[in-house]
């Protein structure tokens, strides 16, 4: 008799708190048993519910009944083996008495079903006694359908058994001869223990998706109130330059610029979060339905090879710490204007008190610092000839750098770009806060900014923060761009005649700065995880037109 084999024993009716047969069986939500007062006493007096088995945790404590059909098997099994007080005498571990036998076929019978004609006999017969016997198996966990089960290849039996220890499907003989002293369970019931816990994935899933939408609403709320403090600003300026003669147009100009221009830039800042969040949530929805369709699935074999991909929670941005910040920058032109119209000096005092608002928290999405501070962060910063393209010519202090008509006799070695017309500088940062400066006067085209140490310098190459640069560009003389994808161009009425970079390394803060007004340029956010070195690019020297070359200067620090 097939049954007489199986692989009852008393481990298998054992708690593991007591280490006792079942008194009382509870299941908790992750599949494991226990005697209903061990598992009671395991988590009195405990702030959070843990198995003593799986460690898994649960938010609150399970609702746990008995599991009555257990429960009767157990005491079924403790009359077999003597414990019950019981006449008859004991069986022995690996196998069912006759009474048992009996009492499981009648408890688990279910309603006759016809055979289907097309299967062939044998497999009628394998599973039920008789024609009319029902096509289904049952297990200590349930119904399984044996016409899907798939065949032990050295046995060429039902696959029924998963070997937790192996990781392994087996069947019944395979549980005789080599894993009698693993830990088996029938592979429904591993089937189940892992499909309850499809249901955290998709709760712990669904909370990323709701905190990355209010991440979405704080974002929108923040650009509203960024237009509504842009349209004061405006208003502001107009009625106090209405009131000052011709000499300080000029001045109304650069602060409608600066208003606008970083305006512009935070909502540019704040399109592309919202971008990168909806793609999150998008992701995260495919996710969410990935989970509800394998939910329903009942082919076991297949779920249980992918569950670990699937519930495996994604690679997601931490965006707790995200903001948007409204302050317009707008305190360096009053503080100009105020230089220039010395009658209107107390009115211009109190309009930067009331437009340059510092953050009680400062957030990581900040646009830069105070321009007056900046300077206090001052790296001396040299050029590396190693990184040099062959036609650039770099000054004894390389402290310059310009390019020639021709190729330079120098190494090929690996950290020299040899098609890019650019070079780095010699210090590279792996934290903190760097600042330097660079004359540009004089010149029709040039790159400043910085790149990350393992960038490209071979052949063609792409050229934006993704491939780890991150520059500002001038070209013709009159055109200003940020290589991001895409570029963004910008309009300067004014040509600056020496460039400021601030690099912050913890925030991923890269900013530009006009360091004759004292203007904020551009800001680029991002991440970095490795060192990143100032990066220049006196461009082509055009017949000559562009001959002049890129000097790093000396910072003065601020009164």
């Amino acid at each position: 008799m097939a049954l007489s084999r199986s692989f009852l024993s008393e481990e298998q009716f054992q708690c593991s708190i007591c280490l006792d047969v079942f008194t009382n069986p509870v299941s908790t939500p992750c599949g494991h048993s226990f005697c209903m007062g061990c598992i009671g006493r395991y988590w009195s007096g405990s702030k959070a519910c843990q198995c003593p088995l799986c460690k898994e945790s649960f938010r609150k404590r399970p609702e746990l009944h008995v599991n009555r059909t257990l429960r009767e098997i157990t005491e079924q099994f403790k009359r077999m083996s003597g414990r019950g007080g019981s006449d008859r005498p004991p069986a022995r571990p690996a196998e069912l008495s006759c009474t048992l036998l009996d009492e499981m076929k009648h408890k688990f019978q279910k309603v006759p079903a016809t055979r289907d004609p097309h299967l062939p006999a044998s497999v009628s017969a394998a599973s039920g006694p008789g024609p009319g016997a029902s096509l289904r198996r049952y297990t200590l966990s349930g119904a399984a359908n044996s016409l899907h089960a798939p065949l032990c290849p050295k046995h060429q039996g039902p696959l029924k058994f998963f070997c937790c220890t192996d990781r392994d499907y087996i069947c019944g003989e395979c549980v005789e001869e080599e894993h009698r002293a693993h830990d088996t369970v029938s592979i429904e019931k591993e089937w189940l223990v892992n499909k309850s816990q499809l249901g955290t994935s998709k709760a712990e899933i669904q909370e990323m998706i709701e905190r990355r939408i209010r991440k979405v609403e704080e974002i929108q709320t923040s650009l509203v109130d960024l237009k509504a403090l842009s349209e004061r600003e405006v208003q502001g300026s107009v009625r106090m330059f209405a009131a000052l003669v011709s000499a300080v147009e000029r001045s109304q100009a650069e602060l409608l610029e600066v208003i606008q221009m970083n305006r512009v830039a935070v909502e540019r800042h704040a399109e592309g979060l919202i971008r990168k969040l909806e793609e999150e949530i998008e992701m995260l929805r495919s996710r969410s339905d990935v989970l509800q369709q394998i939910s329903r699935s009942n082919d076991y074999a297949l779920f249980l090879k992918n569950f670990n991909a699937i519930c495996t929670p994604p690679q997601t941005k931490d965006w707790s710490g995200v903001s948007v910040n409204s302050d317009l920058c707008v305190g360096a032109i009053y503080r100009t204007v105020s230089e220039l119209v010395g009658r209107f000096q107390e009115e211009l005092q109190r309009l930067p008190g009331m437009s340059i608002r510092v953050p009680v928290d400062p957030s990581p999405m900040k646009l830069q610092p105070k321009v007056k501070t900046i300077q206090e962060y001052a790296a001396d910063v040299t050029l590396d000839s190693n990184t040099a393209h062959p036609r650039l010519i770099l000054s004894e202090d390389r402290k310059q750098v310009r390019c020639g008509d021709r190729y330079q006799h120098v190494p090929d070695n690996s950290e020299r770009f040899d098609r890019v017309v650019c070079v780095l500088g010699q210090e590279g940062f792996t934290g903190g806060r760097h600042y330097w400066e660079v004359e540009v006067g004089g010149k029709t085209d040039w790159d400043l900014g910085v790149a990350s140490h393992s960038v490209s310098r071979k052949g063609k190459i792409t050229i934006n923060p993704s491939h780890g640069f991150w520059f500002l560009s001038f070209r013709d003389s009159n055109s200003y761009a940020f290589r991001t994808d895409p570029s963004i161009s910008l309009g300067l009425n004014l040509k600056p005649h020496k460039i400021g970079v601030f690099l912050d390394y913890e925030k991923g803060q890269v900013s530009f700065y006009n360091v004759d007004t004292k203007l904020h340029i551009y800001t680029f956010m991002d991440t970095f995880s490795e060192t990143i070195y100032p990066f220049f690019s006196p461009c082509t020297n055009k017949s000559g037109r562009n001959e002049a070359p890129l000097v790093i200067s000396p910072v003065m620090l601020p009164d």
